[in-house]
């Protein structure tokens, strides 16, 4: 017999074809659980390993397959995955490629909301300092919900019937479905940009967690967290809780409850209204009562009651200062007298009037200039004597210097 020699390649397409061939593992359930969990974020590939207590099976899931998830994989995890068994022949390892995976045990749309859940509240994004405070009397109530649901048409009615001043500003967008959080994360977006109004209701009726699920994805957590106008979640029921409702900066239980959340009740506000026109209207007549009874009181005990007597206290006061003004200035001339008269008398002293008052006499030539010695004039020259009562004209027969400037004419 002779024996036929294979390939490497031909084993393995072999043995590919082998178990292609066999149905039953075109379309297997497989449970175990995860490790060697890689996510290739480059390409969206998944690689992992399923285990039970006895064995390991590499498996795979493409990308067009991974996007489909609702929850993240990772180690540890029990799942359940849909798939088939094939070989890779590179490499000619068999494995599991997985079409789709669920976790065991709880839902995936359950773990998913868990998990993301949990990741979010790590970031701060239901810290309640970022809450934001609901305007107490809005102008423009911003509504994103569908157009044709029940919510849009309750939030109308009592907006209308408890705060018709209000304007609504409606942002018609899908509320399940696969392009339902982008369309009411971007309605979001665009309200924030516009700052079309003061307060936003994002939400929609109730149904399965599946049918509000679009309020439980990143983006639209995101756009509610990075919104900055308040923002009221009023998604489902009062028992359904959406990562939606955890972010916002108000959860209400139903639309309804958001829209009565969102505006004053018109006729509280009116009866309130009048009760303090009421009020101050009474403090006011009362606070003008007070007064005027104040000015009377002032009017009896003051001058303000009897003029005349003000006038003649007036007089009196006035009476009184003239005199002690004519007192003051007559003081004050006699003071000045005296200083003057000291003043005269000590310019007296010091006047050659008064040194011709003791008998001395000043004795000039005949140009008018006062002769200080007998050197100053020759025998024969006229001058001129000054006395205290008078003068004489007089001519020098004879000079004589004395020592220490003494002379005798």
């Amino acid at each position: 017999m002779k024996t036929t020699v294979l390939t490497v390649s031909q084993v393995n397409f072999f043995i590919k074809s082998l178990l292609e061939g066999d149905g039953r593992l075109q379309s297997v359930l497989v449970s175990g659980e995860l490790s060697n969990f890689t996510d290739h974020y480059r390409s969206g590939h998944l690689y992992f390993s399923l285990k039970d207590s006895k064995s390991v099976l590499k498996g795979v899931m493409f990308a067009s397959a991974a996007r489909r998830l609702q929850f993240h994989p990772k180690d540890g995890m029990k799942v359940l995955i849909r798939g088939r068994v094939s070989v890779y022949e590179p490499s000619g390892q068999y494995q599991l490629y997985a079409e789709d995976m669920q976790p065991e045990g709880v839902g995936a749309l359950s773990l998913a909301f868990e998990q993301l859940k949990e990741k979010l509240a790590q970031e701060g994004l239901f810290s309640p300092e970022h809450k934001k405070p609901i305007p107490p009397f809005p102008e423009r109530i911003g509504v994103i919900t569908s157009p044709t649901g029940a919510a849009v048409r309750d939030i109308l009615q009592i907006t209308a019937r408890r705060w018709p001043l209000a304007q609504i500003v409606f942002a018609p967008v899908l509320v399940q479905g696969d392009q339902a959080a982008g369309q009411i994360a971007e309605a979001l977006r665009e309200m924030d940009r516009k700052k079309a109004c003061d307060v936003v209701i994002v939400g929609r009726g109730g149904g399965s967690l599946e049918d509000l699920w679009a309020f439980n994805q990143e983006e639209v957590a995101r756009a509610v967290f990075d919104c900055h106008i308040p923002v009221v979640s009023a998604v489902g029921h009062e028992t359904d809780y959406t990562i939606c409702d955890f972010v916002a900066d108000l959860r209400a239980p139903t639309p309804s409850a958001a829209a009565e959340l969102c505006t004053p009740e018109e006729r509280e506000q009116r009866a309130q209204l009048l009760a303090y026109h009421r009020y101050f209207h009474e403090e006011a007549g009362n606070f003008v009562e007070y007064l005027r009874q104040s000015v009377d009181i002032l009017v009896e005990s003051s001058p303000l009651g009897s003029p005349q007597s003000l006038l003649e206290q007036r007089k009196e006061n006035l009476r009184d200062l003239s005199g002690r003004m004519q007192e003051t200035v007559q003081r004050r001339l006699t003071e000045r007298k005296k200083e003057f008269e000291a003043a005269v008398g000590q310019l007296h002293a010091l006047s050659p009037l008064g040194v011709l008052a003791r008998g001395y006499a000043v004795v000039s030539d005949g140009k008018g200039r006062v002769l200080k010695s007998a050197g100053e004039i020759s025998p024969g020259e006229m001058v001129h004597i000054r006395l205290q009562e008078g003068g004489l004209t007089a001519q020098v027969i004879e000079g004589q210097v004395e020592p220490h400037g003494k002379m005798e004419v």
